[in-house]
């Protein structure tokens, strides 16, 4: 399959990748990641492999779209909960608690 990643073409095969990251340790797992084989390879590490180029020279969703489209599962980041803030008032309320009606 012929995909593009940082602006050069690349023949990329489901073999071709799996063979080129044979023996290759996997980093820890921060954000995005593909499964190769049993392992989850960070997506930026993938893409140095088997592009052979610096990480600062692709995107994270080049290689996730790349190996999403040789068959590969990829994770992306579970989007964040908003987190609930607080005014002092709010805060102030809680700690009395509810007033008790008669």
């Amino acid at each position: 399959m012929r995909c593009v990643i940082a602006r050069f073409p690349f023949d990329l095969s489901k073999s071709g990748v799996l063979e080129s990251m044979k023996g290759i340790k996997p980093e820890p797992v921060t954000g995005e990641s593909v499964i190769i084989g049993r392992r989850h390879y960070p997506a930026k590490q993938v893409g140095q492999v088997i592009t052979r180029q610096d990480r600062r020279d692709f995107s994270t969703a080049e290689v996730l779209r790349a190996m999403a489209r040789l068959g590969f599962t990829c994770r992306t980041l579970p989007e964040a909960l908003p987190t609930r803030i607080e005014s002092p008032l709010q805060r102030a309320s809680a700690m009395l608690g509810t007033p008790v009606t008669a």
